[in-house]
């Protein structure tokens, strides 16, 4: 199981500037029945770690010489989105179930795309799954290449995923669907009809004389 270490934070608000500085991450641990810990995590430890785990895999957070099972529940960055500068952490019971949001990633070409010249619209990023937390899938591949014909699609109903895992989200719902081509109406240009004014003889005209 991926680990981590961290420390008790003792520094809030404006002062966590001086961690961010020394590369070190402010982070919270908060969860069902669990009292929350402020705490800080190495950032090139965090980014290991994360990078192995993602949002759905659990690490094994140890603090104080203490190890709780965890998610990342939520990273929060910086305004130019570059570097991490808050991280939450969830506590989960590793006997008990729990809910998370899947991503879906689209893999394969489908046929009609090249063939009628079709286009793949994505309905849907991620779905709600409820499993334990060693069994949460770190994604959900979806295969277009079955997707052979125009208006084709795939729904929840058609995912399928271990039994360990059960999925939350209406099975009704389109995950991909295949549209036709769009067609670009010609728009006839406008004719503006020019109106000429008939033209009245004024009083004292020569045509009067």
């Amino acid at each position: 199981m991926i680990q981590l270490h961290a420390q008790i934070r003792t520094v809030f608000k404006k002062a966590v500037a001086t961690l961010l500085a020394q590369d070190i991450i402010p982070a919270e641990i908060y969860g069902h029945n669990f009292e929350n810990k402020h705490i800080s995590v190495s950032r090139k430890d965090f980014k290991k770690a994360y990078a192995e785990a993602g949002e759905t895999g659990v690490i094994m957070l140890t603090v104080d010489a203490v190890s709780y099972p965890v998610l990342v529940h939520e990273t929060k960055t910086d305004r130019l989105g570059n570097a991490i500068v808050s991280i939450d952490f969830y506590a989960v019971n590793l006997k008990e179930k729990t809910t998370a949001e899947i991503p879906l990633h689209i893999i394969g070409e489908s046929p009609a795309i090249k063939e009628f010249n079709g286009v793949m619209i994505k309905a849907l990023e991620e779905v709600e799954v409820e499993a334990l937390p060693a069994d949460l899938p770190s994604h959900i591949d979806i295969d277009v290449t079955q997707l052979v014909s125009l208006n084709q699609s795939i729904h929840v109903k058609d995912i399928s995923v271990p039994k360990t895992v059960k999925i939350l989200t209406d099975p009704d719902a389109v995950i991909v669907v295949i549209t036709e081509p769009k067609v670009e109406e010609e728009v006839a240009p406008t004719v503006t009809e020019e109106v000429v004014s008939p033209v009245t003889p004024s009083e004292g005209s020569n045509e009067d004389k």
